[in-house]
């Protein structure tokens, strides 16, 4: 079904950045949990095994027994307004279109949608369609690629845009993970954790984990995360050794990137380290993940281990430099359509020209 508008010759048709995160439920409830999951779990780009074996595992196991266990979780971190990973990606879309503002982007539109769970991306998408905008420029929120996160995305922005009528002109980011801008801003946060905490015995770089087989695949997300950890290790002046980079949030019983964070801190603490410092320069804002996974469940591991401190650095979140790092990265990807942006007079005009096109093709005679 084609979502048609009428063309409008005197309505401005801008530019948009759209931001995409992964996504949330809705509250930190068993039933909104579930529903977030079964969404996000029948993605075949996060679990890419054919149906048949997948779906009796999905409907008769997981979403039978993970929702509760996860809503627990979520309530550890949720506030009084709501999802954090919604609340700081909210504030950070809005810190990015200060941003580009302040570049002279005046007629850009900036929003910001979910992979899954609200404001989706469709829903989003129709928003802007609706509002006139004609070319939309997409920059996922993860600094980098993987198949089970930015092409997740970008199959929604496709399956979305082909309904439009009059298709939308679409430049979708793959990855940022080495862009200098960005890179600066996480060194300088560590910096700032260090000049408030001074340094700990060691540094942990923790990403995100995927399967290990993905990689095996052509997923080039394991590289980008070495590539990432090392140049912001340089940033820094650490040596290899006062580093370790390391995966988190695995599920299931398959074989994901190595080495897994739980493990490294476990070994760590077992072998007399102290005061260990935490980063996740994965995550663009704090989430589930970082609050709960990190900064709370694998702190209690450290110290059940032997370990005394782990200090979890935050996400940048909605800082001023990840908004100047965005709004850079995000101005690379809209090249060449700020002048693309009519003004008042210029749409004026336009509507002038169309309307003395009708009058004279009605006065034409007829055949």
């Amino acid at each position: 079904m084609s979502l048609a508008i009428s063309y409008d010759h005197a309505r401005a048709q801008p530019s948009a950045l759209l931001l995409v995160n992964l996504g949330t439920p809705a509250e930190p409830t068993t039933g909104a949990v579930r529903r977030y999951l079964a969404q996000f779990l029948s993605d075949r780009r996060v679990i890419d095994l054919p149906r048949w074996m997948w779906w009796p595992i999905l409907h008769l196991i997981i979403l039978r027994f993970r929702p509760a266990r996860s809503a627990r979780a979520y309530r550890k971190v949720w506030t009084e307004e709501g999802s954090p990973l919604l609340l700081h990606t909210r504030a950070l879309s809005e810190a990015v279109a200060v941003a580009l503002r302040a570049r002279g982007w005046d007629q850009l539109q900036v929003a910001f949608a979910m992979t899954y769970g609200e404001p989706s991306i469709p829903g989003v998408l129709q928003r802007l369609r609706d509002s006139g905008v004609r070319r939309v420029a997409v920059l996922p929120m993860y600094p980098q690629y993987s198949a089970t996160t930015t092409a997740a995305v970008n199959d929604q922005i496709m399956d979305a845009a082909r309904l439009w009528t009059f298709a939308p002109a679409l430049r979708l980011l793959d990855a940022y993970h080495d862009h200098p801008a960005w890179l600066d801003a996480v060194a300088a946060s560590i910096e700032r954790h260090w000049d408030q905490r001074g340094r700990a015995d060691r540094l942990l770089f923790s990403f995100h984990g995927i399967p290990r087989r993905y990689f095996h695949q052509g997923d080039p997300y394991h590289c980008q995360c070495m590539a990432s950890a090392r140049r912001i290790a340089e940033r820094l002046g650490l040596q290899r050794e006062d580093y370790e980079v390391a995966f988190q949030s695995r599920v299931g019983r398959e074989e994901w990137l190595r080495p897994y964070t739980d493990e490294t801190l476990q070994q760590w603490g077992k072998d007399g380290l102290q005061r260990v410092q935490v980063v996740c320069p994965g995550f663009a804002v704090d989430c589930l993940e970082t609050l709960e996974e990190i900064a709370m469940e694998n702190a209690e591991l450290f110290k059940e281990s032997g370990g005394r401190d782990l200090e979890y650095i935050p996400a940048l979140n909605a800082d001023p430099a990840h908004a100047e790092a965005m709004a850079s990265i995000a101005e690379g990807l809209l090249a060449g359509w700020k002048d693309l942006d009519p003004d008042a007079e210029a749409l004026a005009r336009r509507a002038q020209r169309a309307a003395e096109l009708k009058q004279t093709s009605a006065n034409a005679p007829q055949s």
